[in-house]
């Protein structure tokens, strides 16, 4: 272990269920066994680079396992190497990495814990290649990171969107209709696949296989003439018809990846209503999947990540990030993480499932 008796934790991008839960075990954990005194780094990288910081104490974090969110903020565009600033109106870019390394080493921490997606871990990368060690903590609702099988806050978000696919089924059936549930997932589609499987989707479209309408509108038709008058469609927020593009609600300049997807369930109720004449809704599950308690699986996988990267930080085994392969823990290098998301394989077993037990995915 390092003669420092301090380490840091902060958490960025996106918020989900299980990240208090990860801040929780990693505070616990260095306190209990290795007596460190924890900071936590507010608002993200935001808080790095703007030097604000709160220690973190035994008390700090007790009664925070099933509290959803973050108990330290977080911050969607905060880059410390792409740091935006408006000037006179304007929106630049500038390094502020100089600084935020500064801070940091103020801080004279044994490590930086850093809890993210692949675009925070990104940034961690970038951040240990100039001399801070770092351990990564795998987050997202997506599932979407490269080097580990499953993420905290994805069952959690499945869960919720699950629930919202049965609720639509009554009035679906009750008023003979389409109904279109969109879901998260960014340009991955595994939480469309695994909620659409798990809520009886006849319809599940994810990024990874480019859909035709025709061919959708051909299995309602089809549903229809065999007395199943209603037909649910599971649709990713990045799903694209074949030769076209993603469907775009807003852009964030500030933010280091600008584009917010969103709006794809109400382009494609439009066109299947009107190929089809049935009448068609769509619902956006949207914040709701990021929200409240995270499930019992979420606390469990959470609890063992944040105690993982305390074992790395004793064995100074730094920038990597805890990951889980074959049900077991893993470290995986943080440049292999800042590769980019990782997506539904096309040959994929559950592809397989859905299409064996009926369902259409767009293709």
């Amino acid at each position: 272990m390092s003669k420092k008796k301090r380490i840091a934790v902060l958490s960025g991008g996106g918020d989900c269920p299980g990240i208090n839960a990860v801040i929780r075990a990693v505070t616990k954990r260095a306190i209990l066994e290795l007596g460190l005194e924890v900071v936590g780094v507010l608002d993200g990288y935001e808080g790095v680079i703007q030097n604000r910081f709160r220690r973190l104490t035994y008390d700090d974090v007790s009664g925070i396992l099933t509290l959803g969110g973050t108990i330290l903020g977080t911050s969607k565009t905060a880059n410390p190497y792409r740091y935006p600033v408006r000037k006179k109106g304007k929106l630049d870019f500038v390094d502020a990495s100089a600084t935020a390394l500064r801070n940091i080493k103020k801080l004279d921490i044994a490590c930086l814990v850093c809890i993210g997606g692949d675009g925070t871990l990104g940034i961690a990368s970038g951040l240990h290649d100039d001399g801070v060690p770092i351990v990564g903590v795998p987050k997202t609702i997506d599932n979407d990171i490269r080097g580990t099988e499953i993420t905290f806050g994805f069952d959690s978000a499945v869960t919720i969107a699950t629930d919202g696919i049965d609720r639509v089924h009554t009035t679906a059936q009750s008023h003979h209709r389409i109904m279109i549930v969109e879901v998260m997932g960014h340009r991955a589609g595994w939480i469309a696949l695994h909620s659409g499987i798990a809520g009886g989707g006849d319809i599940i479209l994810i990024p990874e296989i480019p859909y035709d309408v025709e061919q959708i509108a051909r299995t309602v038709r089809e549903r229809r003439k065999k007395g199943r008058r209603f037909s649910i469609v599971v649709v990713a927020e990045g799903a694209k018809p074949k030769g076209g593009e993603v469907t775009i609600r807003r852009v964030v300049e500030e933010s280091s990846d600008p584009v917010r997807l969103g709006g794809i369930g109400f382009v494609l109720g439009e066109q299947l209503e009107s190929a089809t004449g049935v009448a068609t809704r769509t619902v956006v599950m949207g914040h709701l999947q990021r929200g409240g308690p995270p499930t019992s699986f979420d606390r469990v996988l959470a609890t063992q990540l944040g105690v993982a990267a305390v074992e790395m930080i004793k064995e100074k085994r730094f920038g990597k990030m805890v990951g889980v392969k074959g049900g077991s823990l893993v470290d995986v290098p943080l440049e292999v993480v800042a590769k980019g998301p990782r997506v539904v394989p096309r040959n994929h077993r559950l592809l397989s499932a859905a299409r064996a037990v009926g369902t259409h995915l767009g293709d």
